[in-house]
């Protein structure tokens, strides 16, 4: 039956991409041949996946027939993570029996008791790691120095000194990864005194806010990390402040500063990034119960994410701005599209490492996620052919360089100046000033004329003389305009000045020289005198520029 559904799943996929090709056939020959050939490829690969899907799935069923299936595990405890995580929820709550469950051994009742006094001795004198420190692994995290099948989760201060936290992996054989706080950990647990060894810092404050609960916690707990997170921002705000004040009063040009420019650039991410950090110290000593504090530290993760990224992105404008300036000053205009291009990739890879590691701290399974796409990829790879293309075609751009931004350039019938070489397309701004998006895949394939590339512009005019004109005149005037080209030191040597032919209304005299510019208006201004000093030159040596006409000539029988 599984089979058959695979069959038809396939067939139905099949037909789908056989009515878009059919459909895309119309419209663009050109690609059939490809596409065809990727659909071959990928029929072969789900023909192939369900055939081994149909030859597996009868053992796999009869095996599963055979085995009696292991219960899923209610309690969330597979990671030392997720054991933190839930341990902390059931405190939040106050039932101590569910955090039974977290706890080794038997004898539910007395690991109720256990859990109890745990829940007490944290919040007055115990920490337990940040929720990003914690390993959200099954194996655990290698390389601590303890057995496989152990994990340090935080710890608990003592007079003899710190009691570690250790987690356990109790699973055994085929069962489920099952971690929970070890035995040994809740024998030195239950020789410390059930009461806080030290009053709690919340009872210091007004005997209401302490007795409101709000989240597993009081209110006084709340208000006391949320001023101390509060505290350390402002302090450290406070420090950067100071610093760039000092500096502007030492330095005579500090906007010209390098120091100076990342430590502005740097000041506020790093200020908010820093209070994190100083936040985990901090709340490691402070007498606050344990809900209030782990749920600050995973939130402040997040937070500490963020303002990392803020950084990342502030720091990578600020050096894409200062290449900017030294290919300025070099004149290296070639590599500013490149610049752009790696600055916005580099964004890009910078906010997606930051959405996995906020997705990862909130407690999303994020490498169920990234598999998914795997999944995915081969429909997405279908359906965004054209993104891919233009893709393709922007890092063709940018590594060919055919352009760059600020040339003046013709691409098939447009004609204008490069704005913006962007991931997906270019933009063009005309003469009339429209600006033109062509998409990367189509600009790669084109042919470009770049005129900002030229060294030296053509100047090629014909100038026809009346036919009054004789010999010796036309003799003159050609020896005149070559003393005019030489003596220009506008034009480039090697000039050639002839008399080409007859026309139908002058005797027309060609140049054909180039004028030493790069600039395209500074060679129509050269152009222009050029050709103001050959009109003096055929007028003074007696000659006249002729202009169509017709002389008809009436004879009598």
């Amino acid at each position: 039956m599984r089979k058959e559904l695979l069959d038809a799943g396939v067939g139905q996929v099949r037909g789908f991409w056989y009515r878009r090709l059919n459909c895309n056939v119309q419209h663009t020959q050109h690609r059939t041949v490809w596409q065809s050939a990727l659909l071959v490829l990928l029929f072969a690969a789900l023909m192939g996946a369900a055939q081994v899907q149909a030859q597996t799935l009868a053992p796999a069923e009869k095996a599963s027939a055979d085995k009696p299936s292991t219960p899923a595990d209610p309690y969330p405890r597979s990671t030392p993570r997720a054991l933190a995580t839930g341990l902390v929820a059931a405190f939040a709550v106050s039932d101590y029996d569910r955090a039974a469950h977290y706890l080794e051994g038997d004898d539910n009742k007395r690991k109720a008791a256990l859990a109890r006094q745990l829940h007490q001795l944290l919040d007055s004198r115990g920490t337990l790691l940040p929720f990003a420190a914690l390993s959200n692994e099954i194996g655990g995290l290698p390389g601590d120095g303890l057995p496989g099948d152990q994990e340090r989760i935080g710890a608990i201060k003592s007079p003899i000194g710190d009691l570690p936290l250790i987690a356990r992996n109790v699973a055994t054989g085929n069962d489920a990864p099952r971690w929970v706080i070890s035995a040994q950990t809740l024998a030195l647990v239950a020789k410390q005194a059930p009461q806080p060894a030290a009053p709690v810092l919340a009872d210091k404050l007004p005997e209401a806010l302490s007795e409101t609960h709000v989240g597993g916690a009081s209110i006084a707990d709340w208000l006391i990390v949320l001023g101390l997170a509060v505290a350390t921002f402002a302090a450290i705000r406070l420090l950067f402040s100071l610093l760039l004040r000092g500096l502007r009063a030492a330095i005579p040009q500090p906007r010209k500063n390098r120091a100076y420019q990342f430590i502005h650039v740097a000041s506020p991410p790093l200020s908010l990034y820093l209070s994190v950090i100083a936040c985990f110290v901090v709340t490691q000593s402070v007498q606050v119960a344990i809900v209030a504090r782990q749920t600050l530290l995973r939130y402040a993760g997040i937070v500490g994410w963020i303002a990392l990224a803020w950084f990342l992105w502030r720091l990578i404008d600020l050096l894409a701005a200062l290449w900017s300036q030294r290919m300025a000053r070099s004149d290296r205009r070639r590599a500013l599209s490149a610049l752009v291009f790696g600055r916005r990739t580099a964004k890009t890879v910078l906010v997606v490492v930051a959405l996995v590691a906020v997705l990862d701290t909130l407690g999303v399974d994020v490498t169920t996620g990234i598999a998914a796409l795997g999944i995915g990829g081969l429909a997405l790879a279908l359906g965004a052919q054209k993104t891919i293309e233009n893709l393709v075609g922007s890092v063709t751009v940018i590594a060919d360089q055919p352009v760059r931004v600020g040339d003046f350039c013709k691409v098939g019938d447009v004609v204008g100046t490069v704005e913006d070489i962007g991931m997906r397309s270019t933009r063009i701004r005309t003469n009339e000033r429209t600006v033109v998006t062509i998409p990367n895949g189509v600009f790669s394939s084109q042919q470009i004329e770049n005129y900002s590339r030229r060294d030296r512009f053509l100047f090629n005019p014909t100038i026809g003389l009346t036919y009054d004109a004789d010999s010796a005149l036309m003799r003159r005037v050609l020896e005149g305009i070559r003393q005019v080209l030489e003596d220009d030191e506008n034009v480039a040597s090697g000039a050639r000045v002839r008399f080409v032919h007859f026309g139908a209304h002058s005797l027309d005299i060609e140049i054909f020289a180039y004028l030493q510019s790069f600039d395209h208006g500074l060679s129509l201004g050269m152009r222009e005198e050029v050709l103001l000093k050959i009109m003096d030159k055929i007028a003074d040596l007696g000659g006249s520029i002729a202009f169509p006409t017709q002389t008809v000539l009436l004879k009598r029988p």
